[in-house]
């Protein structure tokens, strides 16, 4: 007889191990059916974020910057280092062991929270049961059951026929984190999140980096006065980002022939590595049987309601596989509200504050509505701004690119997006999270006691900017 559990969550990345703990700790019987296998060989949890996107890439990230600053940056400091040596397989290893010790903690949050982990593939069966193939050996597929089943299963990169993948010269985002050496001339097919960080990323270690984006404008879901002033310091950096180009060809000889169109016409490049970065889609393949009569959308994601609860009785579905941003938070943030909902608890997710991040350098981070939204939706605004180079810490910081914009209800003064370019975005946009959260106003965030010298000081000055009432800029 098969075994059963109250909840069984197929996936174990952000959105799925999260769901898994916080329904053992609501006090339900919990497994986890997970497939990822590391580069060793190893069953490893944390799906996509932890093993092969978010904590590997942030780890290269933060390498590249240290040996950038040593490199260019630290004499203006009076700090003089002479020659400097790149040592890429000590990088890599480095990122490997962050790697293994998130990933080794979430199986020691397993034990600690008495979750089954059952390694291999699952698939969802009729009446709410999962089929679980083993990963290795030759054992057969066991079959569980379960109350309600959460599937958490990711998503992955979207492969292209005109740059067929080769596993060494031209790879996706899991092989740019692989790289042995750094290769002098480095392509990049697309321009967006993981584009301009894995471009960050080699061009920081010394690479020529050209990304070929097929749109003509640069981030459309970023605020255009932030993806411009963005834009402008990454070409500084030296990232060569040509738009309208569109790949119609990449072949493997010697080097990587990359062949693209674009308003000049017929274009062609020689590539010591090509990374194939168009986007990712939802992993339904293979996730469940017809007669289970899952329902999906017409793009391949879970067709789910505002609490994530699929067509099927007792069957939710969390993170990338449905709508919303393919973003590890946001996952985890729905696992949490599944959880509660199953154990008989409010649950709820908000979408309109959920922050996004780019991890380049300098850092982009917003949340909210952007201008173009705004105006296209005929809602009336006000918004303010102030640039880094203006606070004493950034200057300190030698961190002076960037700004803070805020935007507020012209009526109201409720603030509805903030959006940041410069040092440490990613954790200065958490005060605006919260401030929107509350439904806050821009006034509210210029009352508040900003320490000084802070780059927070960027925000408060923002927020005094959309009543054109700043005090360290002309208004």
């Amino acid at each position: 007889m098969a075994k059963s559990y109250d909840v069984i969550v197929i996936g174990g990345g952000p959105a799925g191990y999260v769901a898994a703990i916080r329904a053992a700790q609501l006090g339900m019987t919990t497994a986890v059916v997970d497939e990822f296998v590391y580069k060793d060989g190893e069953p490893s949890l944390g799906g996509t974020c932890l093993n092969v996107g978010c904590i590997p890439s942030k780890a290269l990230l933060d390498s590249s910057e240290q040996y950038h600053k040593v490199s260019h940056q630290l004499a203006a400091h009076g700090i003089k280092t002479g020659s400097v040596e790149l040592d890429v397989a000590t990088m890599i290893a480095r990122k490997d062991k962050v790697v293994k010790d998130l990933t080794g903690g979430i199986a020691q949050l397993f034990k600690a929270n008495k979750i089954d982990w059952l390694q291999g593939h699952g698939k969802l069966l009729e009446g709410k049961q999962v089929e679980v193939t083993p990963t290795a050996g030759k054992k057969k597929p066991q079959t569980y059951s379960a109350e309600n089943v959460i599937i958490a299963t990711g998503s992955k990169p979207i492969d292209i026929d005109a740059a067929p993948l080769d596993g060494d010269r031209i790879v996706n985002s899991d092989g740019a984190l692989e790289f042995t050496e750094v290769p002098k001339r480095l392509g990049i097919i697309g321009a967006g999140v993981i584009g301009l960080e894995m471009g960050s990323v080699w061009s920081r270690l010394g690479s020529k980096v050209v990304l070929l984006e097929a749109q003509d404008d640069f981030l459309p879901a970023v605020d255009g006065r932030v993806a411009k002033a963005a834009l402008k310091e990454f070409e500084k950096q030296g990232l060569d980002i040509r738009f309208g180009a569109r790949v119609t060809n990449a072949k493997v000889g010697k080097n990587v022939t990359v062949h693209y169109e674009d308003k000049d016409g017929k274009q062609s490049m020689q590539l010591d590595k090509l990374i194939v970065s168009v986007g990712r889609r939802p992993n339904t393949a293979d996730l469940f049987t017809e007669d289970s009569e899952l329902l999906l959308d017409e793009r391949g994601y879970i067709n789910v309601d505002e609490n994530c609860r699929t067509n099927l009785p007792g069957v939710f579905a969390v993170g990338d596989v449905v709508r919303g941003p393919m973003l590890a938070h946001k996952g985890s943030e729905e696992g949490v509200m599944v959880a509660e909902l199953i154990a008989g608890k409010p649950g709820h997710v908000n979408y309109d504050t959920i922050p996004w991040v780019i991890y380049t350098h300098p850092e982009i981070a917003w949340a909210g509505k952007t201008e173009q939204q705004l105006k296209s939706a005929g809602v009336p605004f006000r918004s303010g701004t102030f640039n880094f180079g203006a606070t004493g810490r950034a200057r300190a910081m030698e961190e002076t690119a960037g700004m803070v914009k805020i935007i507020a209800h012209a009526e109201t003064d409720r603030i509805l997006g903030v959006h940041i370019v410069g040092p440490q975005a990613s954790e200065l946009i958490a005060e605006a999270v919260v401030a929107m959260e509350f439904h806050g106003s821009s006034e509210d965030l210029a009352r508040i006691i900003h320490a000084h010298p802070t780059l927070s000081e960027a925000v408060h000055e923002a927020a005094l900017s959309v009543s054109k009432r700043a005090i360290h800029k002309a208004n």
